[in-house]
């Protein structure tokens, strides 16, 4: 009988359970030929709020939950000691899912033993140079890994590129989403839309879902309603820093907008509520949109998308979203009007984009690409040079 290969997963976002979903597909979709473990902080600081280590019922992977350190820092912090003698348990393969030029990245190769191998999943998709020390933590983790995934192909086009990534096998591992979570539920979208006191009069709702911040495109979405010439309601999910200017702005259409911060569990009902999506991203000197979450998310739930041109997200949606450029405000302008007016092409879009999500973004299946990446990279080290 051939022996399971030991599959050791660390990540800080595995504190919150929708995150460590990837982990517990690894073992379902693995349960003949890997041994997954996740590893995971008891309590770490999300954007908005701290996040203790939260279960899932039934997972199918074994959680290791350990100690983080300095945690409102991203880049510089770290995890407790118990991980040692973790990564020194005789794993097959580590899966750390931090950057490599972060304190916790270094760590994890520091103390990852010569004879696991280290793969590193980045969110990437701007070349920088870090400062010192983060740039040599960079350097030590590239010396020490046997190979790196991105979240989409503009990361790893940009990273494949770079000194250092250019040595090693990398490859597009997307984020997944929970189909069965994430679902049409029309009666769970009727709820929201009752509690947030409107009624079923046919005014299309447009949502937003992420952070509330200027990169994610909000000002161009404000000024893009403002202009359109059809009649609407906007429901924001999230929290940030434009709260304030949004709640400022809302006041001009009272009773027509709402602002709400809930748990990434409850994402599905608002989504289910609104009946179209908007993701108008922006590149900046500093950031560009990593893979578009939000999309896959609300493809998931049967809701039509408007998304900008923004890094990964034209990838991502695939053809099943109208994309439009992320600077282009009358054409945001328009395509609001269009999907706004058009409840058919609204239908159409929906359909696309569930057909979209469940062959290309449904956790098992990005679990398999996962475990088919390692496995590669085992017969690779495996191989005689």
């Amino acid at each position: 009988m051939t022996r399971r290969r030991k599959l050791l997963t660390i990540g800080h976002s595995y504190c919150v359970a929708m995150n460590r979903r990837l982990a517990h597909e690894l073992a379902r979709a693995g349960a003949d030929r890997w041994d997954v473990t996740a590893v995971a902080p008891t309590r770490f600081h999300g954007d908005l709020r701290e996040i203790r280590l939260e279960p899932i019922p039934g997972e199918a992977c074994r959680l290791e939950p350990i100690r983080a350190y300095l945690s409102r820092h991203i880049h510089v912090f770290f995890y407790g000691a118990r991980l040692r003698s973790i990564l020194r348990a005789g794993w097959d393969l580590a899966h750390c899912w931090e950057e490599p030029y972060i304190v916790a990245g270094g760590q994890i190769a520091t103390w990852t033993p010569r004879r696991t191998a280290l793969v590193f999943w980045t969110g990437q998709t701007i070349a920088k140079r870090f400062p010192p020390p983060f740039s040599a933590i960079e350097r030590y983790c590239l010396g020490r890994a046997a190979g790196w995934a991105a979240r989409g192909g503009v990361g790893a086009a940009m990273l494949a590129a770079r000194r250092g990534y250019d040595r090693l096998p990398g490859r597009v591992l997307p984020l997944g989403v929970d189909t069965e979570l994430f679902r049409p539920d029309p009666a769970a979208g009727r709820a929201i839309r009752e509690r947030m006191g409107w009624p079923d009069d046919g005014v299309p709702i447009v949502g937003y879902l992420g952070r509330l911040v200027e990169a994610k495109g909000l000002p161009l979405m404000l000024r893009a309603l403002e202009r359109t010439a059809e009649p609407w309601r906007a429901l924001f999910v999230g929290g940030g820093p434009m709260e304030p200017a949004i709640a400022r702005w809302a006041e001009r259409y009272p009773g027509r907008v709402r602002i709400v911060a809930v748990p990434h569990e409850q994402v599905p009902a608002y989504l289910n509520a609104i009946d179209l999506l908007c993701a108008p991203s922006q590149t900046t000197p500093e950031w560009r949109e990593i893979f578009g979450r939000m999309v896959i998310e609300a493809f998931a739930c049967g809701v039509p998308v408007i998304a900008s041109d923004s890094g990964e997200i034209p990838a991502v949606a695939g053809g099943a979203a109208m994309i439009v450029g992320e600077r282009d405000e009358p054409g945001w302008t328009a395509a609001l009007d269009v999907l706004l007016g058009d409840p058919a092409r609204r239908r159409e879009l929906a359909i696309r984009g569930r057909e979209r999500v469940r062959a290309n973004f449904a956790w098992p299946i990005v679990a398999r690409m996962h475990l088919e990446f390692f496995a590669e990279l085992l017969e690779r080290r495996a191989r005689p040079d």
